[in-house]
């Protein structure tokens, strides 16, 4: 039997135990800016929603309940400016990175395919690439790409590790050209609600898709947006006949949200109060860490949205990564996210108010 995981890379957190070590190893302990997982409280709303339906015993359903569907769609049209969603056009997922993981594979790619993703990205989808046995693919403008068995375009705006926001235009002509030569649009705009020099725009957006979800896909979470990575609860939108292939498929693998966590979504997406609190929070420890990052040397680059800033001293990112874990800092090497990145760090500004203060303190000696 052979063994699947030998298509795919090293998985790169692996190589960060060393420096994890180090900077735990500070007397002040470490201050963790490596990975972009929440640590502020799951807002009461939504704890309260969980908990209200914990006597769930039965199977929940892969397409969720029409509560769910509608708050997906409600939500969309609110937030995102799209237009006429029915249910059909809406998909609950577990969490984006199993969609992004095993989504060529669930849709039939594999030898003499292609998937294309930014040069400067998130690594899974390479790994999604590789697991379905199809030819990945890294671009710095997608219209340049071969179309020549090209199948699925990942758009990435907001960018995880860059923060860069993809402008209307860019969107557009990347929509069009992928209509023209019958690619399948899949934006992933995790990070959308958080945009601080930049207003990110949805490819769901009319003046995106021109009112038509033809080829068009949107990856959405709410582990960024509700402090909620844990409850592993994301969905897509857009065009149905695709979400609609998907749906029949994830029935068979028994891909299903947990029922209280269906309705602890619904919750989290009819309130907006917590996103405004929880914004307000990054947006101080952003700033806190953007001053004393720039104060030590560094220069960053785009970052105008997203959780993240992408710095770099112009030098090689293990060497950033191995100065900053002696003062208990550690952060993300940028090669993680492709050779692109190679001079370059991720720093997360997912850390307590308490660790940003260390850290900050750290810098400055």
């Amino acid at each position: 039997m052979s063994a699947v995981s030998s298509r795919l890379p090293v998985f790169p957190w692996d190589r960060l135990e060393p420096y994890k070590a180090t900077a735990a190893s500070h007397p002040d302990g470490i201050v963790d800016l490596s990975v972009g997982t929440p640590v502020d409280p799951v807002p009461a709303v939504i704890q309260q929603a969980l908990a209200a339906a914990a006597d769930s015993p039965g199977y929940p359903t892969v397409w969720g309940t029409a509560a769910l569907r509608d708050a997906l769609t409600g939500w969309a049209e609110r937030r995102l400016g799209a237009r006429g969603l029915e249910h059909t056009n809406v998909l609950p997922v577990v969490g984006s990175k199993e969609l992004v993981a095993w989504l060529p594979t669930q849709l039939g790619l594999g030898a003499g395919d292609k998937v294309a993703y930014p040069r400067l990205a998130y690594p899974t989808y390479e790994v999604g690439a590789r697991l379905a046995g199809a030819e990945p693919v890294v671009y710095d403008e997608p219209t340049e790409l071969d179309p020549a068995g090209l199948k699925l375009l990942w758009l990435n705006s907001p960018s995880n590790p860059t923060g860069r926001v993809l402008s209307p235009e860019e969107l557009r002509r990347a929509v069009a050209w992928a209509r023209e030569h019958g690619v399948l649009v899949v934006s992933d705009e995790c990070y959308l609600e958080l945009g601080w020099e930049a207003e990110p725009v949805s490819v769901l957006h009319p003046d995106i898709c021109g009112g038509s979800y033809e080829g068009v896909i949107a990856v959405h979470s709410l582990s960024k947006r509700s402090n909620l990575a844990g409850y592993r609860s994301a969905f897509l939108a857009g065009d149905a006949a695709v979400l609609g292939e998907l749906l029949q498929i994830r029935k068979h693998g028994g891909m299903m949200i947990p029922a209280p966590v269906q309705a602890a979504t619904v919750a989290a997406l009819a309130d907006t109060a917590h996103v405004t609190e929880q914004r307000a929070r990054y947006a101080a420890r952003r700033s806190a860490l953007r001053t004393a990052f720039e104060g030590a040397g560094f220069r960053i680059e785009h970052s105008e949205a997203s959780l993240y800033l992408w710095a770099t001293r112009d030098e090689p990112c293990w060497d950033t990564v191995g100065e900053l874990s002696k003062r208990g800092i550690l952060v993300a090497p940028g090669d993680f996210y492709g050779a692109a990145g190679e001079r370059f760090v991720r720093i997360a500004f997912t850390a307590t108010d308490e660790r940003v203060e260390a850290a900050v303190r750290r810098l400055a000696e």
